[in-house]
């Protein structure tokens, strides 16, 4: 898995894993997983604010991933580079989006690290400890 591109399956796959996730559908059928009742894994319906630079047209295929700091959302989207990026109306909002048509161009792997550290973020002290001490046994 570490050296194949990451894809939407991947998404849905590692998103599902995790412990006490619910799948919910948002007004127009988009995917929304959360944990205790907090969304970690979003998928947008096309908005203003995420458009092609050189048509204007909305895209399509926006997916909302929660981070823990503002330090971590900004080492995702400073590179210009990077397939993430966040828009105005995301400021001071703990979230990093991507494209799913970009998401080849990280390895599933670490797909995977960044949605199980979206739902680290989102899940309760209690939640979390227990999946990390079941994760990484002293």
């Amino acid at each position: 898995m570490a050296d194949r591109p990451a894809g939407v399956d991947d998404v849905h796959r590692v998103a599902a894993s995790m412990p006490h996730v619910k799948r919910l559908e948002g007004p127009k059928g988009n995917p929304i997983y959360q944990v205790g009742g907090k969304s970690f894994v979003f998928f947008r319906t096309p908005r203003p604010d995420a458009t092609d630079p050189a048509t204007g047209e909305r895209y399509p295929d926006v997916i909302m991933l929660w981070v823990e700091s503002e330090s971590d959302k900004l080492a995702l989207v400073q590179d210009p580079a990077s397939p993430f990026f966040t828009t105005a109306h995301f400021d001071g909002h703990l979230s990093v989006l991507v494209r799913a048509s970009r998401l080849a161009e990280i390895t599933a792997a670490e797909l995977a690290e960044l949605i199980q550290d979206a739902w680290l973020s989102r899940a309760s002290k209690t939640r979390a400890a227990a999946w990390l001490a079941a994760r990484f046994p002293d």
